[in-house]
């Protein structure tokens, strides 16, 4: 019992010496004992119902770390009609992001947290984004800067946006490198496929990675800007993606026509048909419309089996996490001067929420299995037959703090979709769930029209693009 009592000693050592290490990190009672899901659990509630200010009360300060904090203060303050709000947040995720990928070497601080999570677990360590992610970052930017009519910034956070997300795959596939190198010289070799056989591919299709709201908003600002070049270029990416999305063909082939791409044209109306022009005293309303809220990370315990240097086997539990399949109840249609707009998708977030998940998955199992086998061998090095109390007191601080990393941007909608109509000029009138939104549009000219709905609610703005 005395022995079992200086294990139970021990075990607490290790843990505090873990959480000291880790002070530099998300460092909090809830990041020890539960995970980012379960603790955001209020705020993706309230959101889903869109009930946005009590979203925007309960957003927590230090859950998440400053970077997806941030995200989530960033996207609800946008939802809640906060921009100003929104605009700083997400410029300090900007920062903070920027930051880390400015890193040339990992710093001591840094050394410490991964020493700390490996002996805790991964909600300690540092939250880096997923490419999905960051493009969303700029486009959310980007939407703040038109809502306050700085059409430049925007399409500098379009730019930026590509970007960042080349950036990212690089550092991702570098950090899966340096993992799997890792585990090659602990002598250890998992299992894997065992437990990445539940993470499929999402799909090998650009839909899955490629963010197709992000490359219609980019192109539609670059002719707004009279970047014809630039839009094309957008045009033709987002098509590849959407290929049957009426808004974004309407976009291509209305460039190719202004930009003299007469072989590019004839292709296009070979496959899709002539495109509708604007006429005498009509004008063109575009729709962007984002439905609910993107899946939030669940988590589950699977088993692994490891085999050491000398090919002796054993069986660990991981904590991992997971996305639910789940059914969507379809939002009403939205009615403009009395008719339904027929919609098409743009994104898919859920695809690429999953998708992500799916590419870091080998990384996130080599972190957990590095940290199983770390805490057993802790526990064998002091354990004996007469130390069950000591155990017992192990396995109960391994079971509490053993959580799953579910860290995400879980503010961000399911899908978004586009739609559009040739409309007389004036006045017109937007029906969204029962609420009505009013604007004007200039004969010859586009307004585009912004939505953002959750539950039975809906943010609406819009702005003027001119003649396109």
């Amino acid at each position: 019992m005395e022995f079992g009592v200086h294990l139970a000693f021990r075990v607490v050592l290790v843990a505090f010496s873990s959480v000291v290490f880790a002070g530099c990190a998300n460092l909090s009672a809830g990041n020890l004992f539960s995970h980012y899901s379960a603790q955001n659990a209020k705020v993706y509630q309230e959101l889903q119902a869109g009930e946005y200010q009590r979203a925007q009360d309960a957003l927590n300060d230090s859950v998440g770390g400053e970077i997806l904090d941030n995200f989530e203060k960033g996207r609800v303050s946008f939802l809640n009609k906060d921009y100003q709000g929104s605009f700083d947040y997400l410029s300090q995720s900007d920062q903070a992001v920027r930051q880390q990928q400015d890193l040339a070497v990992i710093s001591v601080s840094e050394s410490l947290t991964s020493v700390g999570a490996l002996a805790i677990n991964d909600n300690l360590s540092t939250y880096y984004p997923a490419d999905y992610e960051l493009g969303f970052l700029h486009l959310y930017l980007g939407l703040n800067y038109l809502k306050n009519n700085d059409l430049q910034g925007a399409l500098i956070e379009m730019r930026r946006a590509n970007q960042v997300q080349e950036k990212a795959k690089k550092e991702r596939e570098e950090s899966l490198a340096a993992a799997e190198e890792e585990l090659k010289i602990s002598g250890i070799a998992p299992n894997m496929g065992s437990v990445l056989s539940n993470y499929p591919d999402a799909g090998k299709t650009l839909q899955a990675v490629q963010n197709g709201y992000l490359l219609y908003l980019s192109a539609l600002l670059y002719e707004t800007d009279g970047d014809l070049n630039a839009a094309y270029v957008d045009y033709r990416r987002a098509l590849a993606v959407s290929p049957n999305n009426a808004e974004v063909i309407d976009g291509t082939m209305r460039v190719a026509r202004r930009l003299g791409m007469q072989e590019d044209l004839a292709k296009l109306q070979s496959r899709y048909g002539e495109s509708k022009a604007i006429s005498g005293g009509d004008a063109k309303v575009i729709v962007l419309e984002e439905q609910g809220v993107v899946e939030a990370l669940q988590g589950w315990k699977v088993s692994l089996p490891v085999y050491d240097s000398q090919g002796n086997s054993a069986l660990y539990s991981l904590a991992l996490p997971y996305y639910r399949n789940t059914t969507h109840v379809p939002y009403s249609s939205l009615f403009l001067n009395g008719e339904a707009l027929v919609s098409d998708k743009l994104v898919d977030v859920d695809l690429m929420a999953q998708q992500g998940l799916s590419e870091r998955m080998p990384s996130m199992v080599v972190r957990q299995v590095l940290r199983v086998v770390a805490k057993d061998r802790i526990r064998k090095e002091t354990a004996n037959k007469e130390e069950n109390v000591g155990n017992l007191l192990f396995n109960v601080w391994n079971t509490l703090t053993e959580q799953p990393d579910t860290r995400s941007w879980q503010t961000l909608p399911r899908v978004a979709l586009s739609a559009s109509s040739i409309v007389n000029s004036g006045v017109q009138t937007l029906i969204v769930d029962g609420q009505e939104y009013q604007f004007n549009v200039t004969e010859g000219r586009t307004a585009l029209v912004w939505i953002s709905r959750q539950g039975g609610n809906a943010t609406i703005w819009h702005k003027q693009l001119g003649r396109l």
